[in-house]
């Protein structure tokens, strides 16, 4: 019984790997390719970007790069998150996601207030009429609410199963 507990409790190498791999990436393409505009995937494989057609494929291919850097992100925390459970260390996963969605939607409505209607910086989908670019920021500020919402709600749901919440006496 004790090596299995002890497997049990061992950290999740893999977990903080593909954390990495993921962190490692979205520096990579946050930094290098849009921050400093160093390169992009592709411009020394024959596609540098001095036409609108290679920026083009660059600015796809560095999205599929982005997206495989989020893939290994979330796969490091499912990960993380099987040996906390397994090992009793969160109780629900109620916890985890709401608190992850309340994140996600407060940077939606933090940007979108700021960068879409304050500031004017960029909207959402700049690729129809003008006249209709309202009506995506505020789908986004509306799916940032949502998100905080039912994060909000997720994260009460998992306090209430929490072991302290279920030993307290009935009210």
């Amino acid at each position: 019984m004790a090596d299995i507990r002890s497997a049990e409790r061992e950290f999740p190498v893999s977990a903080g790997i593909l954390f990495g791999l993921g962190l490692g990436g979205f520096f990579d393409g946050i930094v290098l390719h849009q921050l400093l505009q160093w390169h992009h995937m592709v411009t020394s494989a024959g596609y540098p970007a001095n036409s609108v057609e290679n920026l083009e494929l660059n600015t796809l291919l560095d999205g599929v790069f982005h997206a495989s850097t989020y893939v290994f992100v979330v796969l490091g925390l499912v990960m993380l998150w099987r040996t906390a459970h397994r090992t009793h260390l969160w109780w629900s996963g109620k916890l985890l996601l709401g608190t992850i969605l309340m994140g996600f939607g407060i940077f939606n409505l933090v940007e979108g207030i700021v960068d879409h209607h304050l500031l004017g910086l960029h909207h959402v989908n700049e690729t129809v009429p003008r006249e209709q670019w309202i009506y995506w920021d505020i789908g986004f500020l509306v799916w940032g609410a949502l998100m905080l919402v039912g994060g909000w709600m997720f994260y009460r749901s998992g306090k209430r199963d929490s072991p302290e919440s279920r030993a307290r006496p009935a009210r």
